[in-house]
């Protein structure tokens, strides 16, 4: 049974039902959960709970995964992402992704960030949309000089992930999913990303998969819980972190497991 901290109005993301299997073994089982919007949630759980998974098929990027099946529905805005006629690149334009280790392309910084509004057949000023997207990314400043001279997998691992979030922000996506994205970077750059997310959340949903339990607390709003692949618990991060209501949440964040 999950156990939740009052109801979310109008949620932008809900799964409902939704459960998830690779092959014969089962990931995610019966998971219901609302992401509200234009607030920070973060799923925590140990390592193999579905954490990933779960991120994952809210922007169906496991449709790439070999004998990966799912039931149950993803809801954007009401809408079912796993519905037959639903284009899954039409559902990554509105819900952008940035993975656990940065992923620049081997172009310049500029066609970096370009790239994504060339492929979704931008019309606006592409220019002026790459420094507004590196600006909102906090790396205009560090990397307005070298736009075209330097390729992105130049930059520092702090920068590329930066660049990267850059790249997501450039076609202006109502949630960005993160998974893990600090897991890689020293602590001087995982600062800058946790402020990073806090500056962007005031015009983006922002969904984070940690296994830090310290920045889940600094960053999120909310949190949710999981463990062996199902929802245990879903609230306020102060609330969950400060009074847990389910036993096995507190086992977790308190170090006893995980």
């Amino acid at each position: 049974m999950t156990i939740y901290w009052g109801t979310v109005e109008n949620p932008v993301l809900s799964a409902r039902a939704f459960s998830a299997w690779y092959g014969k073994a089962q990931a995610l089982r019966d998971v219901h959960l609302d992401i509200p919007e234009r607030a920070v949630t973060a799923i925590i759980g140990p390592s193999g709970c579905g954490k990933t998974t779960l991120i994952r098929a809210m922007n169906r990027m496991n449709d790439t995964v070999p004998g990966f099946r799912a039931q149950g529905e993803i809801l954007f805005r009401g809408v079912n992402i796993y519905a037959p006629r639903v284009d899954p690149v039409a559902v990554r334009r509105r819900i952008g992704m940035v993975f656990q280790k940065p992923n620049p392309f081997p172009k310049s910084i500029f066609e970096n960030v370009a790239f994504g509004l060339r492929v979704n057949g931008f019309r606006g000023n592409i220019r002026e949309r790459v420094e507004w997207a590196l600006r909102r990314a906090a790396l205009w400043e560090e990397v307005e000089g070298d736009l075209h001279r330097k390729s992105g997998d130049e930059l520092s691992g702090g920068q590329q992930q930066r660049l990267c979030i850059a790249r997501a922000l450039a076609v202006d996506p109502e949630v960005l999913l993160m998974d893990e994205p600090c897991s890689a970077l020293d602590p001087v750059a995982t600062m800058k990303i946790e402020d990073l997310i806090r500056d962007l959340v005031s015009s983006v949903t922002i969904v984070i998969v940690t296994h830090n339990m310290q920045q889940a607390a600094r960053v999120s709003d909310h949190i949710a819980f999981l463990l062996l692949g199902e929802l245990v618990e879903f609230g306020p991060t102060r609330e969950v972190f400060t009074r847990p209501r389910d036993p096995r949440t507190e086992a977790y964040i308190t170090g006893r497991f995980g």
